[in-house]
């Protein structure tokens, strides 16, 4: 019998992560609409459909049960936000040139920071569902 990967603070690092982001898309879904590509309708039901799949893959990646799915479901919800994760970069982009103060540079700063993050994120995903 195959044993499911262990619970290691990587994954519960991810797990509450997404339990955060998942439940501030569904409470602020309008912080999140700005950033979901021009190209998509319905910004709103998108927002409040990544916050589900956010918070019940948290809740899978804790349960060893379903921990190899949610792995797999959570590695792909990372990929498929990305794109909102660009748009973000390029609006902070426009505005910090736009301002030219401090403070919306370094924000614009941060998010092009945060895109290298999406992969020890999607590695962390992978290792959660026995993939690596």
């Amino acid at each position: 019998m195959k044993t499911n990967p262990p619970l290691d603070k990587a994954t519960i690092g991810l797990a509450t992560l997404f339990l955060t982001s998942g439940t501030t898309h569904l409470v602020r879904p309008q912080v999140f609409e700005g950033i979901v590509p021009k190209v998509l309708p319905k910004r709103r039901e998108l927002v409040y459909v990544s916050g589900v799949a956010e918070i019940v893959c948290a809740l899978g990646l804790l349960h060893p049960r379903t921990r190899k799915v949610a792995g797999l479901a959570s590695a792909a919800l990372l990929v498929a936000v990305f794109p909102a994760n660009v748009q973000m970069s390029a609006d902070h982009a426009k505005r910090a040139q736009r301002k030219g103060d401090t403070g919306s540079k370094a924000f614009f700063a941060g998010t092009v920071a945060r895109l290298p993050m999406q992969w020890p994120m999607i590695r962390t995903a992978l290792r959660a569902a026995g993939r690596l």
